[in-house]
């Protein structure tokens, strides 16, 4: 029974989450399977993984053939390098122990490696929160510095207006006292 290692898919529309699973290469895509050897979801930046390593090892030494997507996954979590080494202590070219000695350095790299992507991120979704921030603080700036010259205008024109009726007031009053003097001259002469 030829087995592969492949991607099983879960999740929703647009939103998928994988199982790294060992199934018979006649079974459907999301149907029975061997054993699960972990999961992988892509939404997250970097995408989360998590992968038993010595299951994952086990089935390649038994000759399940992983698909294109699961070997990018096994190589990033190191399985196939662990798989490599492994057929070196078989060959007798390594020790167990020298075996470990380079998965485990190469792990510690990985993960520095994966926490300096984590770090950048971190700092460059807080540099763009500070710009945006910067640009809307000098938008605001722009929109109280343009109310105020408004306000300003309004007054001034409170005040104009204040004076124009105080005027009118004056005008309106002046012929009304010629009015009646008129009147009085009118009587007079006849």
């Amino acid at each position: 029974m030829p087995v592969k290692i492949r991607l099983q898919r879960h999740g929703k529309k647009g939103k998928p989450f994988y199982w790294v699973v060992a199934a018979d290469v006649r079974a459907k895509r999301d149907g029975k399977f061997l054993e699960k050897l972990g999961t992988y979801n892509p939404n997250t930046n970097p995408a989360t993984i998590n992968l038993d390593v010595d299951g994952s090892v086990k089935w390649l030494q038994n000759g399940a053939q992983p698909t294109d997507t699961a070997r990018a996954i096994l190589s990033y979590k190191g399985v196939l390098l662990k798989h490599h080494l492994l057929g070196g202590v078989r060959k007798g070219a390594l020790t167990e122990e020298q075996a470990e000695e380079k998965f485990n350095a190469w792990l510690e790299e990985k993960e520095q490696k994966i926490q300096d992507k984590k770090d950048g991120l971190s700092k460059a979704d807080a540099e763009a929160r500070a710009k945006a921030l910067e640009a809307e603080k000098e938008v605001n700036e722009k929109r109280a510095a343009a109310a105020l010259p408004e306000e300003e205008v309004a007054e001034e024109a409170a005040e104009e207006t204040a004076a124009e009726a105080s005027t009118e007031e004056t005008t309106a009053e002046a012929p009304a006292e010629e009015a009646p003097a008129a009147e009085e001259a009118d009587k007079k002469e006849e």
